[in-house]
């Protein structure tokens, strides 16, 4: 397996930049997650690197090794679609065969490389049937194998699992980080949804527009997000933000809904920013409900709930601001209840309201 390199990557079509000046590294061995809403690039810069787009500058290295000129067949990655781009006239084992016979391996050597990476993904019981006879999920492991079988440097993987069931996309992202796991081989895989990035992940890069955002691991994505995009982006629901002012060591939040004090740190990190305008941004899971007024709780409406079996996602209204309150309480909470809420303390978030960059 090898490191694969993008430095300063700029794509357009026509007026239209699709990536701009993108540097990102995928570690030898590691899963790097491009993450990042629609349009965001993710594909372009994939496809960038297999060779099928050219990037109007930057430069792209597999293995040390810079590879902008040379063609696709040459770069020696393996490339898995959103869409599984099966033959449907040939069988399972045609399919998984096909990228060996246009490099000319013998009929042995096929037989013995589509049945061991078949086995590996447990379809070999498979192999016999044309695509039109297995499921969605079976589909996505013979566009895997197919890819597998050719041992590549570097595996580009552009959301395999958006077009799978939720219960299978599960079992697959399982699967596919066992797979990685036991090959040490290096994936860069693209994605939109921050649940497949989190659990996935050995890196995280965020994207958007086509620019970089932020790179770093899953917990320092999660947990030091650097602007608003990011910490709403990544979590499920988002983070809550709501305006607040910094007067002295008392951030008043509103207009009007309560004040609290802030650590002489949170503080001093405002102040070395010239900053007094912000956003308090407080993740679902660190609010904490209460029926009954509390010392250092804040009075709410309940606004909706949303039952997710094992948890509930309330929503309260502070006047003009929505809340949202990651609850894992057998609690029923009635629309329209007055109740109360509170911080955790040490989990709280401040951004730069002009810029929404985080400042602590």
């Amino acid at each position: 397996m090898a490191e694969l390199v993008v430095q300063n990557l700029t794509k357009r079509f026509g007026r239209k930049v699709a990536v701009s000046n993108l540097s990102l590294k995928v570690e030898s061995g590691k899963i790097t997650v491009l993450l990042g809403p629609t349009g965001a690039g993710k594909t372009t810069t994939l496809r960038c690197v297999a060779g099928l787009e050219k990037g109007d500058q930057g430069s792209i290295t597999i293995d040390g090794v810079r590879v902008n000129d040379l063609p696709p067949k040459e770069r020696d990655v393996a490339f898995v679609f959103q869409n599984f781009s099966l033959y449907p006239r040939y069988t399972v084992f045609e399919n998984i065969a096909s990228p060996l016979r246009i490099r000319g391996f013998s009929q042995d050597e096929i037989a013995k490389k589509v049945k061991e990476v078949a086995s590996f993904l447990h379809i070999d019981h498979l192999l016999d049937r044309k695509p039109i006879f297995i499921s969605g999920g079976e589909m996505q492991r013979v566009a895997i194998a197919r890819a597998l079988v050719r041992n590549p440097k570097v595996f580009l993987l552009d959301e395999p699992l958006t077009n799978l069931d939720a219960k299978i996309r599960e079992e697959m992202r399982t699967e596919l980080k066992r797979l990685q796991g036991e090959m040490a081989a290096t994936f860069f895989y693209a994605t939109p949804d921050q649940a497949e990035a989190l659990s996935m992940a050995d890196t995280i890069v965020i994207i958007n527009h086509g620019c970089l955002v932020q790179v770093g691991t899953p917990t320092e994505i999660y947990q030091k997000p650097r602007n608003c995009f990011v910490a709403d982006f990544v979590g499920s629901p988002g983070m809550n933000f709501v305006p607040a002012v910094l007067e002295g060591n008392t951030l008043r939040v509103g207009p009007g809904y309560f004040s609290l004090p802030l650590s002489s740190p949170m503080v001093e990190a405002c102040r070395v920013k010239g900053v007094s305008e912000l956003f308090l941004g407080i993740r679902p899971e660190d609010i904490v409900l209460s029926f009954t007024e509390k010392e250092g709780f804040y009075p709410a409406l309940v606004e909706v709930v949303e039952p997710l079996g094992v948890l509930q996602i309330v929503r309260l209204r502070l006047d003009g601001h929505t809340v949202r309150v990651r609850s894992e309480e057998n609690t029923s909470f009635p629309l329209g209840e007055r109740i109360f809420f509170g911080l955790k303390e040490g989990k709280l978030h401040l951004f730069d309201r002009r810029t929404e960059e985080r400042i602590v």
